[in-house]
């Protein structure tokens, strides 16, 4: 590799053609000799395009600064979480100004018949107060950190943490006694993320993951034993399936989860006998997925098990716990259209998330008439989901819910009269005023006649969207079955209060529309996903909404995979794209079953190692395979070294093969972070805005 000396010039890597051969197909890559992470030359390089990028966006270090302090302005740094009830505490979190990392807190009900969490200001002492960990105390000395496991024991005498300092999601679990501050000498390394503690506070449950980076084995370790003596629980060998393990909120069982993308299978352990053989739920089937919960009702123990078996969007049903292969009594039928979601169990009733009309729903579902009763919302668009219940039997259900224009917001919905009690919404400072900004969704028809959701947010006093062009900022990511919701963004504000359109193109491969949506935008159906894009941003630049030199796109992970697509299909409708840790060398990762997570993905875009059509489609598709002699849009791509999901030598080739069709594109390589990106809000923040200030440069607003 050569480099100039000034970094105005762009880093020009060295050319070493590395030769794949499959299904008769041989093609030279240039670059894959960036995969060698450990080689001072490749860090160099890595170097030497941030030095690059830094040169190139020098001119924006005001603007970075003012979008930077719109953002912090606007946020309130000193802030408390709404309390979460768990045994004879309320649970809570702050924040405090000028501190990057959270600060996790507790304090003692007032009584055992308290159910209204407390108030809390950020100004007041909250009486009885136990600081459990703090963030920024764990974080010193260290560039990155993340917490990947927090749990407190049900009695409140113990507490867990599992801690990742480089940002490759392996995770240090430590054990702290809560009543006498001590550390215990428990210390479990290379963890995955979601430890937890038996009910009985004895015992911690975690997961390892194998070579390719895959939680393939969940462990039980007794406290005050040697790690060398924990027992294994569960492993699971086939390399297409992950493995996850929790209790159920009742406390009745450990439930051991296999899945892949397609296929799942559940294995139940008695929560009193955990050194017990593990027994299944309902053995897998391929392409069969569901997922358990235990209830009790007139006085047996049930499973309610969400499932797809001949039900594409699903279907809920109740089993016998100790039978549950046994006779299956439907309670929510399946609705063509309708996805259901998830279901979570309380002592007298259920909680049954779906999908309907491209929005989230919940409803409230009566154990014995099965009926599901939904709770309403009054804005066109808005995201919801139940989170922060931990208790068995509580009178109220927490909800987080938000919109566009709504800052996110807590809910208690009080099950016995079906109130909704405001318990906290997101401050925003500066004077935000929800009705300054609208939300709209409209239909965009795909090539093939399909009606593609596109939301819009915007700032009313700037005219509506359509009156005249506007610049537009149009994101997307369309895999895995994962919904775009419609949630509030404090950054974003500073894109619409200059003018921006805020777009979603809700794309096939997602799940907004159901599972039908997501199977036609995966495997050899993925170029809709694409096309998809392409179409909404067409509709955008034909229906008066903006034109190609105001429009910028952007997508993350496998929505960088999108990105890249979009680039090379419709290079002329944008005027940039935002990458962030793009999924761009898709082909390569998925021919090569030793690296991380690939086999599981073969579910997912399909096995090109031994199938020439699944080859031949993804080559046709494949961002790094597909670079061609065409006028690119500005093109910034973002990547960490340490990413285990995305690893940075997909961007960092894909930027390379588009210097050389002369494209204008920027490498950001954060050289200590993971697929998260950098750690810390602050430095989060100050990421945003880096991006932010590029966008909106690109789309020429960057002195409104």
């Amino acid at each position: 590799m050569t480099t100039d000396a000034a970094p105005a010039i762009p880093p020009v890597a060295t050319r070493t053609p590395i030769m794949r051969s499959h299904h008769g197909d041989d093609v030279e890559d240039a670059y894959e000799w960036f995969r060698a992470k450990d080689d001072a030359v490749v860090i160099a390089h890595l170097e030497a395009e941030n030095a690059y990028t830094r040169a190139r966006t020098a001119h924006l270090e005001e603007l970075r600064g003012r979008v930077f302090d719109e953002i912090k302005g606007r946020t309130l740094e000193t802030d408390l979480s709404v309390p979460s009830r768990r045994g004879t505490w309320w649970y809570y979190g702050r924040t405090l100004e000028g501190q990057q990392y959270g600060i996790q807190c507790r304090a003692p009900l007032s009584s055992p018949d308290d159910w209204n969490p407390p108030v809390l200001a950020p100004d007041t002492e909250v009486a009885g107060e136990q600081v459990l960990l703090d963030g920024n105390i764990e974080a010193e000395g260290h560039e990155f950190f993340s917490l990947g496991s927090f749990e407190v024991t049900a009695d409140g005498t113990r507490m867990l943490f599992g801690v990742d300092v480089a940002g490759d999601e392996r995770y240090v679990v430590r054990v702290r006694d809560l009543v006498t501050g001590e550390q215990l000498p428990d210390e479990i390394p290379g963890t995955f993320a979601g430890a937890t503690f038996s009910p009985d506070g004895r015992f911690i449950i975690y997961t390892t993951v194998d070579d390719a980076w895959r939680p393939d084995t969940v462990w039980l370790h007794e406290i005050g034993t040697p790690v060398e003596s924990d027992e294994k629980l569960f492993h699971e060998p086939d390399e297409r399936y992950w493995v996850g393990a929790g209790f159920t909120r009742s406390d009745k069982y450990l439930m051991i989860g296999v899945g892949s993308s397609i296929t799942s299978e559940e294995w139940l352990v008695d929560a009193s006998d955990l050194r017990a053989e593990p027994r299944v739920v309902w053995p897998r089937a391929e392409g069969v997925e569901y997922d358990s919960d235990h209830a009790v009702v007139d006085g047996e123990d049930v499973l309610f098990i969400l499932h797809n078996d001949e039900a594409l969007d699903f279907e809920l049903v109740r089993v016998a716990a100790s039978e549950p292969a046994g006779e299956r009594t439907v309670v929510v039928p399946h609705r063509p259209g309708e996805r259901l979601l998830g279901m979570s169990t309380f002592r007298d009733w259920g909680v049954l998330g779906y999908r309907r009309a491209g929005l989230p729903r919940l409803g409230l579902l009566d154990y014995r008439s099965g009926r599901v009763d939904e709770i309403d919302f009054d804005e066109p668009l808005y995201a919801v989901g139940s989170g922060g219940n931990p208790e068995w039997a509580p009178p109220l259900l927490r909800l987080g819910y938000g919109s566009f224009v709504t800052p996110g917001t807590v809910y208690d919905y009080e099950i016995a009269t079906g109130e909704l009690h405001l318990r906290k919404r997101q401050p925003v400072l500066g004077g935000y005023e929800p009705t300054d900004y609208g939300q709209a969704r409209v239909w965009v028809t795909a090539q093939d006649g399909a009606q593609v959701p596109l939301s819009l947010v915007w700032k009313r006093s700037f005219g509506e969207p359509g009156s005249a062009p506007r610049p537009v900022h149009l994101y997307g990511y369309g895999s895995y079955e994962h919904s775009i919701e419609p949630g509030f963004s404090i950054p974003r504000l500073s894109e619409l209060d200059r003018g921006v359109i805020f777009a979603v193109a809700h794309v096939r491969g997602g799940g907004e529309m159901g599972r039908q949506w997501y199977e036609d935008g995966k495997l050899l159906a993925k170029r809709n996903t694409f096309t998809d894009f392409v179409d909404c941003a067409r509709h955008l630049v034909d229906s008066g909404y903006t034109t190609p030199s105001t429009l910028v796109a952007e997508g993350g992970s496998a929505g960088g995979l999108l990105m890249g697509a979009v680039a090379n299909l419709a290079p002329e409708l944008f005027a940039g794209v935002l990458a962030d840790v793009p999924f761009v060398d898709a082909l390569t990762t998925i021919l090569d079953p030793s690296l991380p997570l690939t086999v599981i993905e073969w579910d997912e875009w399909g096995d090109p190692l031994h199938n020439a059509d699944v080859y031949a489609y993804m080559k046709s598709y494949s961002p790094y395979e597909n670079v061609r002699e065409v006028e690119y849009p500005k093109i910034l791509a973002v990547t960490s070294l340490n990413d285990t999901r995305v690893l940075y030598v997909e961007p960092a080739k894909w930027v390379a093969r588009l210097r050389e069709v002369g494209a204008d594109a920027l490498l950001k390589c954060e050289m200590v972070a993971g697929h998260g990106g950098v750690s810390g809000r602050y430095n989060a923040w100050k990421e945003r805005a880096f991006e932010l200030a590029w966008l909106l440069d690109t789309l020429g607003v960057a002195d409104a």
